[in-house]
């Protein structure tokens, strides 16, 4: 199956090259004609390093007829190669967000089911065997009626790797738009899709630095309220410093009348020494979530099945982000639109 890697903009492309690179049943094209030529982590530098094949643009990637897309490029180039992929007739998994307004993540659902083609958002935590089983908890009643949810999704400033992430312009926004949309997935997943009637958000630039200034928000606490009377928060902020041993982790905790429900991706790694480079290495000990993610979207494409998470999915999270910004800017609760 031909599959087409589109932009190396984002932090996740290096490993769904890697992934990709790997696999048998997968014969990859890759094109990222935006990145800077001197840039080791965009382009035919990087294609060369992890030895992918490379496209000097996109339209000589997608000439290559793939039959699945990943889209992988800043937060809002999505809706130009998606529906670029689209016309292409190729399935696509994007990245997330899924865009940064409303109106384009409803353009890319249109463009894809106006050719047939399945829209899959990035979306790998819930693909998580430990998730599966606290979904479970929570739908048969093992530890209660459900009360509230507190999640955190917290890493390392994405921009001082990738600077893009700190323009307003590229990204749409910090930590919220970066961070909120995975826990809002999984209380997407817990409550089948029903949106919460309010949001709340408050956010600051405090974790920025005289040597790592920004124009976007890298801390932010949103509350969420749902029909069911269930309140969630998200701790959404870009906390962890750059010398620490994981880039990021995920955490949800689910309380109920009889109980508690703790969910966390990334548990304590495997801790060693290093001797060629005399140093602490920490191997991760846990499900690889991509890769579980990029299998769930290339049996959707092989099979015609549709996808999940789907675009609606990104849609349903991407207007609790919008509340969440919408609340910043009138410090009150707003009700997704």
């Amino acid at each position: 199956m031909k599959i087409a890697v589109l932009s190396f903009a984002h932090v996740h492309a290096a490993t769904y090259l890697q992934l990709l690179r790997n696999r048998h049943d997968v014969e990859l094209i890759t094109a990222d004609p935006d990145g800077a030529p001197d840039d080791p982590t965009r382009g035919k530098n990087l294609a060369d390093a992890i030895g992918v094949p490379y496209a000097h643009t996109y339209e000589e990637a997608l000439a290559h007829a793939p039959h699945a897309v990943i889209v992988t490029s800043e937060n809002t180039s999505h809706r130009q190669l998606v529906e670029q992929a689209a016309a292409a007739g190729a399935h696509i998994l994007c990245e997330k967000p899924l865009a940064t307004t409303a109106t384009d993540a409803q353009a890319m659902i249109a463009a894809c089911e106006s050719a047939g083609a399945s829209l899959m958002t990035a979306y790998p935590v819930r693909f998580h065997p430990a998730f599966a089983a606290l979904r479970h908890a929570v739908a048969h009643g093992t530890i209660g009626t459900l009360i509230s949810v507190h999640g955190t999704n917290n890493s390392s400033n994405p921009a001082l790797k990738h600077p893009w992430f700190a323009d307003p312009a590229l990204s749409g926004g910090g930590a919220i738009m970066d961070h909120t949309v995975h826990i809002a997935d999984l209380m997407d997943v817990l409550f089948d899709g029903e949106q919460p009637t309010q949001v709340y958000a408050q956010a600051n630039r405090l974790l920025a630095t005289d040597t790592d200034p920004t124009d976007v928000e890298t801390s932010g606490l949103i509350t969420l309220t749902y029909p069911n009377g269930v309140i969630t928060t998200i701790d959404c902020s870009w906390s962890h410093p750059p010398t620490h041993p994981t880039w990021g982790g995920l955490t949800l905790t689910c309380i109920g009348q009889n109980g508690t429900a703790h969910f966390d991706a990334f548990p304590p790694m495997l801790r060693g020494y290093e001797t060629s480079k005399a140093n602490i290495r920490w191997e991760a000990g846990t499900t690889d979530l991509d890769a579980a993610m990029l299998e769930a979207f290339l049996t959707a494409a092989r099979t015609g099945q549709r996808a999940h998470p789907d675009g609606p999915s990104g849609l349903r999270t991407l207007k609790i982000v919008l509340a969440a910004y919408e609340s910043l800017r009138t410090n009150q609760p707003v009700a997704p639109q």
